[in-house]
């Protein structure tokens, strides 16, 4: 049994469900609400499970209860534990340009426009609303730029050839953010072809944001 500490509009959460539902994983999912009540991360139920106070988390009851937290690790873990099918390709040159792009994406772009960093930006440092949407497109611009570059290699097809994995786990949640932010995508034609492949794909629609149990 495998359980997902999650929260519907999370991107590091959606990264892991698009993962589990890829590798056809049945899990349970334990919403946690990251705006209510100052946010569930930060109590001291939660930080007791997870000390980070962040989500996702995942619990492996079938193997004693390990529990895992940040999103790229628990997709090695699945990787591991749960062979096939693979998320990353099986070529050592393939594999680390895959994780080269993941990596780009969760800890470059990301962390730089996530719900903490927009709330101190807010709160702390007086930033208004247009403000905040300035620094979350700029940073956002400059990352998919480089995205955009990498996908070169894929041509019409997915990080793994007939199949999406590791990569567009990544990447379509973080598309979806930013066109819930309303950024301009026009000029990153392989990332929307990309996602465009993807999300008809049962294991990206069951993921999404809008079809989770604590969608609000």
């Amino acid at each position: 049994m495998l359980t997902l500490y999650s929260y519907w509009r999370s991107s590091a959460a959606y990264r892991v469900r698009i993962a589990l539902n890829l590798k056809g994983l049945s899990y349970r999912q334990v919403p946690v609400h990251l705006v209510r009540d100052g946010g569930e991360q930060h109590g001291e139920a939660y930080k007791a499970l997870n000390p980070q106070g962040l989500v996702p988390l995942l619990v492996d009851e079938e193997s004693g209860g390990v529990r895992i937290a940040q999103s790229l690790a628990i997709l090695e873990y699945l990787d591991e534990i749960f062979p096939v099918p693979a998320l990353l390709p099986g070529d050592p040159l393939e594999r680390a340009a895959v994780r080269a792009m993941a990596l780009h994406i969760a800890c470059e772009v990301h962390p730089l426009n996530n719900l903490r960093v927009l709330q101190y930006l807010g709160r702390e440092l007086g930033a208004s609303e247009q403000e905040k949407s300035a620094w979350y497109r700029h940073w956002l611009a400059e990352g998919l730029a480089a995205v955009e570059q990498g996908l070169m290699a894929y041509g019409e097809t997915f990080s793994l050839g007939k199949r999406p994995g590791y990569l567009e786990a990544c990447l379509i949640p973080q598309v979806y953010n930013a066109r819930r932010f309303d950024c301009d995508l026009d000029g990153y034609p392989r990332i929307l072809a990309l996602t465009a492949r993807c999300e008809p794909l049962a294991a990206f629609a069951q993921a999404a944001p809008q079809a989770q149990p604590d969608a609000q």
